[in-house]
């Protein structure tokens, strides 16, 4: 119970109610204000309705009921009321207050618009938002710069980019803040190259300048000149706060580069940042992206209790699955619930996915049969698409069909990708063909479904219909994503597309290359697989072909670059071949080395001759 000091009432209650953190505290508090007669004083009554309606301590109910008791309100109680509105899951009545204001001929100050502006924002009401800029500059608050970065934030966060520029231009004094909400507009918008233009010209930069634009980077694919403005960042004498290193932290993942991830991983642990959940799935996400299961377990291991919810439960389990560790998924999966955490949706796409790649149909198929029963997750069409992969891989193309037509939505292009993948796996080539060919009419846009299909038809030796394939494709103007790989080398990403001779040691490149052919035709017999080339070529011009392929590249790259023993670490964005596979395979063999390689779907840990797929992917 709190005390009055009974000399000085007013110094007192003041005391009291900078210190009080819970409602039951501030109830008490009211009750020696009323009792003391001190309860109209206008100083106090808005400190106490401030906390009234402080999200942390207050009660919105409460706070509203006492200030209906408030017999002449002033502007900050008013302005209390209307935050605390706009702040609420009701923003609308921030209005109505606001109203009500108007009509008591309370009298505004430049933090009321601000408080109405936040309601805009919550609701993204643009109407409303407009009506206030007019109030702003009719009521003479035009040159106030917090009114004016709350409309900014409105615009913004409306997406009237456009809006928001032509108002940020008119600002006389513009402060941190107005420029900062400038960067994640246009960052929020898609628009990161005019986001970095305004960052550059922005005269004094802060944390917040330099981590929007590090998280803008992230989230518009450019990882690599993320990191590079990190480097920035902290020769300009900032240091890093918690948003940037998880920003930073799944830029690395991106790009699969372990070195930067690692020193991102010491500089939290010497600087005293606390590593929350976010840094904490950040980092667990880093390790598994980037091959190193171990560390993401240790660092999982290091996790309090109450920050392993089932997000980073789900991040260890689709850790095992993309590296083929499909029975410890299932154990993370069953020691996840006897830890009472309960799946979700997510972490089912994760597990069903882990059975796929593992080859654990059994398994797979009473996970599936068990979401809706045991844990009342219904399943979406990505763990449709998780079973017709993990019945396509084992062989079961029947069993996968018959799943499509029960399936209670309609199939989607993953659904059927995920067949057509299948038949080329098993050469169910008449199969193939027909969904190949339903597959590019329902996803014409994509380049991939037409290379599948002019795959297929060319296995069976149909080159003219495979090149009428590759010609509806030209025709459309649908793109190709070229296969590129990339190698991390002394913290500087090495990129190889197929094909391209433009790497500054490419002549070296080719002439491992070739050593690395005679060495493996020499050694181990080896062919290239010519007969899966899409190309209708001879088969020394299909050779010279395939030894272009970005991760043999990479991996000549990687060979030459580091020492005997050294891992070489390669990320392709799209799936690797089989020539790819037996090449790397034979590679880790005969010159003693671990490739880790990440693919478009998965990883594969090639050593001593085997992969860790088994020849399974």
């Amino acid at each position: 119970m709190f005390t009055l000091n009974a000399e000085s009432p007013l110094q007192s209650t003041w005391a009291l109610l900078e210190n009080c953190s819970n409602m039951k505290q501030l109830k008490q508090i009211q009750a020696q204000m009323i009792k003391t007669a001190i309860i109209t004083e206008p100083k106090l009554a808005t400190k106490f309705l401030t906390l009234c309606t402080s999200p942390h301590v207050g009660d919105l109910l409460y706070a509203q009921r006492v200030f209906n008791g408030i017999t002449s309100p002033n502007t900050f109680m008013w302005n209390a009321i209307i935050r605390a509105y706009s702040n609420s899951d009701e923003p609308e009545l921030a209005f109505l207050s606001y109203q009500q204001m108007l009509s008591s001929s309370v009298p505004h100050n430049s933090y009321t618009f601000p408080f109405l502006l936040r309601a805009c924002r919550n609701l993204l009401a643009m109407g409303e938002a407009l009506q206030v800029h007019g109030l702003v500059i009719k009521l003479g608050f035009g040159s106030d710069v917090f009114a004016l970065n709350a409309l900014l934030h409105v615009y913004a966060l409306c997406g009237e980019i456009h809006c928001a520029r032509q108002l940020f231009d008119n600002i006389p004094e513009r402060d941190a803040v107005s420029w900062n909400i400038m960067i994640d507009g246009y960052i929020k918008s898609g628009d990161v190259k005019t986001a970095y233009g305004v960052f550059l010209d922005m005269p004094l930069k802060n944390v917040v300048s330099w981590t929007s634009l590090i998280s803008g980077l992230v989230e518009a694919g450019q990882s690599v000149e993320a990191l590079s403005l990190c480097y920035e960042m902290q020769n300009a004498g900032f240091e890093l706060d918690g948003v940037a290193i998880a920003s930073l932290l799944t830029a690395c993942a991106n790009l699969g580069a372990l070195d930067q991830g690692r020193w991102l991983h010491f500089y939290v642990l010497n600087n005293g940042v606390d590593v929350d959940r976010v840094i904490g799935c950040a980092l667990v996400n880093m390790y598994v992206k980037c091959g190193d299961m171990e560390e993401a377990l240790s660092v999982f291991g290091k996790l309090k209790g109450n920050q392993k919810d089932v997000y980073i439960w789900t991040a260890m389990i689709d850790g095992f699955a993309i590296h083929g560790r499909g029975v410890e998924a299932l154990e993370w999966f069953n020691r996840m619930r006897r830890e009472g955490i309960r799946p979700n949706s997510i972490t089912f796409t994760a597990v069903l996915r882990a059975c796929s790649y593992g080859g654990l149909v059994e398994e797979g198929k009473e996970l599936f049969k068990s979401m809706k029963c045991f844990y009342n997750v219904n399943p979406s069409i990505e763990h449709y698409g998780c079973m017709v992969d993990l019945l396509g891989r084992s062989g079961r193309l029947d069993e996968a069909k018959e799943l499509i037509k029960k399936m209670p939505m309609k199939p989607s292009a993953v659904i059927w990708g995920a067949l057509l993948k299948a038949c080329w796996i098993h050469r169910d080539f008449l199969l193939g063909s027909q969904v190949g060919a339903h597959l590019v009419e329902v996803d014409s846009d994509h380049s991939g479904r037409y290379i599948q299909l002019a795959t297929i038809l060319a296995a069976e030796g149909k080159w003219k219909e495979a090149a009428e394939v590759r010609l509806k494709m030209k025709s459309l103007g649908v793109p190709i994503s070229p296969g590129k790989s990339s190698v991390t080398l002394n913290g500087i990403v090495h990129e190889f597309l197929a094909g391209h001779q433009d790497h500054p040691q490419m002549e070296q490149i080719q002439l491992k290359l070739k050593q690395i052919a005679e060495r493996l035709r020499q050694d181990e017999g080896y062919e290239p697989a010519t007969k899966d080339l899409l190309l209708d070529l001879e088969n020394e011009e299909k050779e010279t072909a395939m030894a272009q392929h970005s991760e043999k590249l990479a991996i000549a790259f990687g060979l030459i670059n580091t020492k005997p023993g050294t891992t070489i670490r390669v990320i392709k964005n799209l799936r690797i071949c089989r020539d790819c596979h037996t090449v790397a395979k034979l590679v880790s063999q005969i010159y003693s080395r671990e490739i880790i390689m990440r693919d478009r779907v998965r990883f594969h840990h090639f050593r001593d001759g085997s992969c860790s797929c088994k020849d399974y992917w």
